[in-house]
């Protein structure tokens, strides 16, 4: 009997900040920042499902330094929580010098996605169970940002008509 594999739970993304990147301070325009971190989460999110995936909501986007031209940037995309249609992936971001053994985080941000069948209509994920202190950390975050994000959304209903 075959033992079925688990599914890997994070990928790491690297790009090279080009000079088609800066912004008008010289610095790597946080927009590039936010498609590579959705990049990333895709990909996390589709590895981890065997799915093609949807982004639900980006959130607790942190830019904590700014990244320079010329610099590695790493995205390590992680599964830190699953419901039943839906992932929730923590993105680290961290920049070096190429030529330095020098690394420094700049960013994280978290992100929903959902899997899809062919015909777009949400499918269930595996089940993730974190195995470290660390995973129960980001799990418990992903756990009170949703609850967060829920109870906003309830009050924004209830006061406010969406077109």
């Amino acid at each position: 009997m075959t033992q079925a594999l688990q599914p890997r739970r994070s990928i790491d993304f690297r790009f090279l900040a080009e000079p088609t990147d800066v912004n008008f301070g010289g610095k790597v325009h946080g927009g590039i920042v936010m498609k590579w971190m959705d990049q990333a989460g895709y990909a996390c999110a589709a590895q981890y499902s065997g799915k093609y995936c949807v982004t639900v909501s980006i959130g607790a986007i942190r830019f904590l330094r700014p990244v320079q031209v010329g610099q590695l940037v790493t995205l390590n995309a992680r599964v830190i929580h699953t419901g039943r249609t839906s992932m929730h992936i923590f993105i680290k971001i961290e920049a070096s010098d190429p030529k330095l053994d020098v690394v420094e985080q700049t960013g994280h941000s978290m992100m929903v996605f959902v899997a899809c069948d062919e015909k777009g209509q949400p499918v269930s994920v595996p089940a993730w169970q974190p195995q470290s202190d660390e995973d129960i950390a980001l799990e418990n975050y992903a756990i009170e940002a949703k609850n967060a994000a829920l109870s906003l959304d309830a009050r924004l209903h209830s006061t406010h008509t969406l077109a």
